[in-house]
């Protein structure tokens, strides 16, 4: 599936819950179903900068395709991580570089969400574009 295609099956998903306090429980169970990060990467080096509570985000590419693993030590949070590791674990790296997450707003986690969170949200996805671009760039070095 396309990133778009994994983004309208979320809205579509949340479209079914009214209330919000419904739509954190959902959350909250999206998080229980997140691919874990092997204990190795529970570091420094993994953990994402602006983050309110610990999240570590792991890495690999496999098949010019990169593979995110990640874990966190708040439900809520753990659940964000998980939705954006289902948007864009699996893709290819410039997708993953270039990805427009319009489900975030579609949804309406921007304006549920502390504004320490939100500020987590950005750094979560960022730090993935940022891996998308390094592997990209490893790609195109490795090609050429």
């Amino acid at each position: 599936m396309t990133i778009n295609e994994i983004q309208d099956e979320i809205i579509e998903e949340f479209s079914f819950f009214d209330d919000w306090m419904d739509k954190y429980e959902y959350l909250i169970s999206l998080g229980k179903d997140l691919p874990l990060i092997d204990e190795q990467y529970k570091d420094e080096q993994h953990l994402i900068k602006g983050c309110q509570s610990r999240v570590w985000l792991h890495a690999a590419q496999e098949d010019g395709h990169v593979v995110f693993t990640a874990d966190s030590d708040a439900i809520i949070t753990k659940g964000i991580i998980g939705l954006l590791v289902r948007v864009l674990s699996g893709q290819k790296s410039a997708d993953v570089a270039k990805a427009e997450l319009h489900f975030v707003d579609k949804i309406g986690l921007h304006e549920h969400l502390s504004p320490t969170r939100s500020n987590g949200l950005r750094s979560m996805l960022k730090q993935m574009k940022l891996y998308g671009l390094a592997m990209t760039a490893q790609n195109d070095q490795s090609n050429g």
